[in-house]
């Protein structure tokens, strides 16, 4: 590690919805598998009458039907070409044989606060970036006399010794290059970036493994033959700025770089919390009214439920829409007092939804509470006084 003031580590769980399915099924361990799609991919389970044994029998993608995506894929399943925001349909042309399972959110919410958990006992300085990925502060760690290496190994032990997960870790004295250091060497890697590290492992990598630097961009660049982060270091900044607007084109010539000042965010309050689906195909609200309504009750008790565990409550609840052209459309109320009440949740957004038109199908739906404040900090909660009639959806 160089003589910096800092100390940050990237940990990424590796394949983290996949790996927790394959805790679940271990027999499918080795195999192409992917996540994706709805309950009916839900694998089927007879008993042998001969040794009365459980034996389950998987969906592949060979028969699949539908407009979903891949959520994540075994490295198994990424050998083949297949990965995270693949069409299904396309995956099952290039792979029919693939395993295919339904999402469980439920599952990995549960083994992401088990992962979190056991780095907080080691570490506690830690940014909290989604529900497999985490930053963390080990500049304290490191003053003490402590081996970085022997460190960021501790925190593997740990994370699998709680959930029997692996994770990659990538350490550098930023969260940038430690970003981009955490999925050099996966799975189970632990990558450190030192001294002379950023030109000889940094550098020769395409310019689009730089967060920040997303697929139009990186396009973009390499049309003006800056196909690495060498290249794009090495690119004159004044021509960046020209090109690519001065903020953009300055922060791309500091990353570059290796430079990053942001500093590891040990707490956040969210701004607000929803959940969304989209359809595997287009629903009516005409046709479809039963199928809408259990979705619609669903997404609404979600997010209740989210706002409960999380210890939130808020006062702006909001749905939002997309439809079979892909145009999207959001409505949102903003009651008195905040709540985190499942039915008063579910009338408000119900309320919301008769204020869009319906008379095409929809393909997409999703709920919302905003403007939040942390629960402990209101004498009461707002919640449905009453049983409501029938509803849109209802």
């Amino acid at each position: 590690m160089p003589a910096a003031h800092n100390v940050v580590a990237h940990l990424d769980m590796d394949a983290f919805y996949a790996s927790v399915e394959l805790l679940r099924y271990p027999e499918l361990r080795g195999k192409p598998v992917v996540i994706g799609g709805g309950r009916r991919h839900q694998p089927s389970e007879t008993i042998d009458p001969a040794t009365n044994e459980a034996i389950r029998t998987f969906a592949t993608l060979e028969h699949y039907a539908g407009r979903g995506v891949i959520t994540t894929a075994t490295y198994e399943a990424r050998a083949l070409g297949l990965h995270s925001a693949m069409a299904m349909m396309k995956a099952a042309a290039l792979a029919p044989q693939t395993i295919l399972l339904p999402v469980d959110f439920d599952a990995y919410r549960h083994y992401s606060r088990r992962f979190k958990a056991a780095v907080r006992a080691i570490s506690p300085r830690v940014e909290d970036r989604g529900i497999d990925e985490i930053y963390i502060d080990l500049t304290g760690v490191i003053r003490e006399g402590a081996d970085v290496r022997a460190v960021a190994q501790s925190i593997k032990d740990a994370v699998r010794e709680a959930t029997a997960l692996s994770c990659s870790i990538g350490i550098a004295s930023n969260k940038l290059l430690a970003k981009i250091a955490s999925d050099l060497d996966k799975p189970d890697g632990l990558t450190l970036i030192g001294d002379g590290d950023l030109e000889r492992r940094i550098w020769p990598l395409p310019a689009g493994r730089v967060h920040g630097v997303g697929p139009k961009t990186a396009a973009r660049l390499a049309s003006l033959g800056i196909r690495t982060i060498g290249d794009l270091a090495r690119a004159d900044p004044t021509f960046l700025m020209q090109t690519f607007g001065r903020a953009h084109g300055e922060w791309m010539h500091e990353a570059a770089h290796g430079r990053d000042e942001r500093p590891v965010v040990t707490h956040s309050e969210p701004q607000s919390i929803s959940r969304e689906t989209t359809f595997e195909r287009d629903l009516s609200a005409r046709h479809d009214r039963d199928l809408l309504s259990s979705i619609f009750t669903e997404l609404c008790d979600g997010v209740a439920s989210d706002l409960a565990r999380k210890g939130y409550a808020g006062r702006t609840i909001g749905i939002k829409l997309r439809y079979d052209d892909f145009r999207s459309v959001t409505r949102d109320r903003t009651l008195e007092r905040a709540t985190h009440d499942a039915a008063l949740i579910r009338r408000v957004a119900s309320d919301c939804v008769k204020r869009v038109p319906l008379s095409r199908r929809i393909r997409l739906l999703g709920v919302r509470v905003g403007n939040l404040v942390r629960i402990e900090t209101l004498a009461t909660i707002a919640r449905e006084p009453e049983p409501t009639t029938p509803r849109l959806f209802d």
